[in-house]
């Protein structure tokens, strides 16, 4: 089973048995929040990706992509073509490690300066090539047409579907005991999904055996 935008807003008002106005024209919201909080609780290595950029001599600062959420690695590419890794720290760490950033040398730890900028120490002293390894944000559904599909829609519709019908019914003010048996049935989808990312996607069943869960 999956879910198109057209789908999904119709199981929404079919669920809620609601067609208002406003209620319907803030479907596609109910959609983009219930994406955020799938992406905020689960990480799928399938939402990563690479961006290659440059350091630039004496500037301490490289910029965030636009789709970006958290990193996974940040490596620079040397003259003589050996490719080192940086150490992720604290913004604090990096100002008490280089707190002269006029001071150049080559790059070792990096952090998250502002949701637009890195910030590296020390600061470069040439041009690098940079490779960032990010967990990214995807297009929402509620971006393309209305026949249109996504990873989410077509692979965890029941995450998808669950997440919008909590959001849907906290903006009716429904009742409790539904908002919670919703919840309930998200929290149930996301579980699925977490054994998906945090077990089968990173064992190899040959040689590390079946991945088993806790009795409950």
């Amino acid at each position: 089973m999956s879910f198109t935008f057209a789908q999904l807003k119709q199981a929404i008002q079919d669920y809620t048995e609601n067609d208002e106005t406003t209620f319907v024209n803030s479907l596609p919201t109910f959609i983009r929040l219930a994406e955020e909080r799938i992406l905020k609780m689960v990480q799928l290595s399938l939402f990563r990706k690479n961006a290659g950029a440059a350091f630039v001599t004496s500037n301490p600062y490289l910029g965030v992509p636009g789709d970006f959420l958290a990193p996974y690695s940040l490596s620079f590419t040397a003259e003589n073509g050996k490719k080192s890794f940086l150490d992720f720290k604290d913004v604090n760490f990096i100002q008490e490690f280089g707190p002269d950033d006029t001071v150049t040398g080559v790059p070792r730890y990096y952090a998250q300066f502002d949701v637009e900028n890195f910030i590296v120490s020390p600061t470069p002293d040439g041009t690098y090539a940079v490779e960032l390894h990010y967990f990214y944000r995807p297009q929402s559904l509620t971006a393309g047409a209305e026949d249109g599909t996504t990873w989410l829609s077509k692979n965890a519709e029941l995450a998808l579907l669950y997440g919008s019908l909590i959001e849907a019914y906290t903006f009716m003010k429904g009742e409790s005991e539904i908002i919670q048996n919703y919840m309930a049935r998200f929290q149930e989808a996301i579980g699925g999904m977490k054994l998906l990312g945090e077990a089968k996607e990173v064992t190899d069943q040959y040689r590390t055996g079946m991945v088993v869960r806790e009795k409950q």
